[in-house]
């Protein structure tokens, strides 16, 4: 009351909310004003939702560019009516409107255009699933391994999870971008066939790691280590295709499987089984026989009782790929969904694997891993589909042009 009585004015609730606070000035924010409070500190936090990643080139975006925070996955059904035609206008819609969010501009049918202007780095990439070439009757275009994996004993496969005509992958660094280029692609899709499934996946907050470091995934393990490095000729020959169908040349094949990964068993093993399990220790992720994160794995190595110091059935044994060569490209996110009703989580890994050819270089690999990998005791593959990944286009061009054009 002393207050009123000298003049000070009374801040009401609605003066705050129309400015009366900000017209304080420095006292009441500082002179970094709102900037200040975004960031932290004196400065305005630098917007990161303008950065661009391009749709156009060679090859299509989101497989070598460096790993966004979210992505989505989308596979689709083709119509029953479907056929070459209408595959080819489906894919001419598509690679329109993905062009333009990609760039940070709406598609033409966009009833929000405010929601596509920051693309954070978005990137759409579209893939072909087995049955695909036979609905356009292209069968003998299909690249070789490009059909439904074989049944591994540790599989446990959901329909709701698996198989898939067409994929589309949607990643960027901003989840509300990856929803709304989701939205607007789906409403292209489904005049052409119906969702088969749809999975969400997330990696590190951007900005959270320097781009050299490799995450983590929910297991708490650094996942990727051994990856090709992005822009290297040992990525070139790991992930394009150079043989096979002249159309699919400048492309590369993705195996998508969804792992459940069991938690609360492997909460219960303590910090040197797990890196026992693995194969290396979990807080550097440098190999149990290494220092370093990259320090190659003596596979050799023995202890004082004549055992091997990574176990033949180490996880990073059994990963490991014969030669440099026939290495693959892991693209894993995480997943999280609703726990049950007594707490019990649904999380696990979105493992997306790319590579030339998945016969010579996917296959063997997930042999090992199906007949003895130790890491099987707390992960179980719940879904697995396939899809040949069409080289990029130009401007003008649409994404499957060489095959349906």
């Amino acid at each position: 009351m002393a207050d009123r009585a000298r003049g000070t004015p009374r801040l009401s609730r609605r003066r705050l909310l129309t400015g009366g606070a900000l017209a304080l000035g420095g006292t009441a924010l500082g002179s970094a004003g709102i900037g200040g409070l975004v960031a932290g500190g004196g400065t305005p936090a630098a917007a990161t939702g303008e950065a661009v990643e391009p749709f156009y080139g060679e090859h299509q975006a989101g497989i070598e560019a460096h790993p966004q925070a979210h992505a989505a996955f989308l596979a689709f059904d083709l119509a029953p009516d479907a056929d070459r035609e209408a595959i080819g206008r489906l894919m001419r819609l598509l690679t329109e409107d993905a062009s333009r969010l990609c760039a940070g501009r709406a598609p033409l049918a966009d009833t929000e255009p405010e929601l596509a202007t920051l693309p954070a780095r978005l990137t759409v990439t579209f893939g072909f699933g087995p049955r695909l070439f036979t609905v356009a009757g292209l069968e003998d275009q299909r690249p070789d391994g490009v059909e439904p994996l074989p049944p591994f004993a540790i599989d446990r496969l959901e329909e709701r999870w698996s198989g898939g005509d067409l994929l589309i992958q949607i990643c960027a660094d901003d989840p509300l971008t990856v929803a709304h280029a989701q939205r607007m692609l789906t409403k292209d899709a489904r005049a052409f066939g119906s969702v088969r499934w749809a999975q969400i996946g997330f990696r590190c907050a951007a900005g959270s790691l320097p781009r050299s470091a490799t995450q983590r995934n929910v297991m708490g393990q650094l996942d990727g280590t051994a990856n090709p490095m992005p822009g290297t000729p040992d990525f070139a020959t790991s992930v394009w295709t150079t043989d096979g169908p002249a159309w699919h040349r400048g492309g590369t094949t993705l195996v998508i499987r969804r792992i459940r990964v069991e938690l609360e068993t492997w909460d219960a093993v303590d910090r040197r089984g797990k890196e026992f399990v693995v194969g290396r220790t979990l807080d550097t992720g440098a190999p149990l026989t290494g220092t370093h994160e990259y320090d190659e794995p003596d596979l050799a190595a023995t202890d004082a009782l004549g055992l091997p110091v990574i176990d033949t059935n180490a996880h990073i044994r059994r990963a490991r790929a014969d030669s440099d060569d026939l290495r693959i490209f892991r693209r894993p996110y995480n997943y999280d969904g609703v726990p049950g009703p007594d707490g019990t989580p649904d999380t696990g890994l979105i493992f997306a694997s790319y590579q030339a050819s998945i016969r010579r270089q996917f296959l063997p690999i997930q042999t090992r891993l199906a007949e003895a990998d130790l890491l099987n005791e707390w992960t179980t593959p719940i879904g697995s589909a396939v899809f040949a990944i069409p080289p990029g286009c130009q401007p003008g061009g649409w994404i499957g042009e060489t095959l349906l054009g």
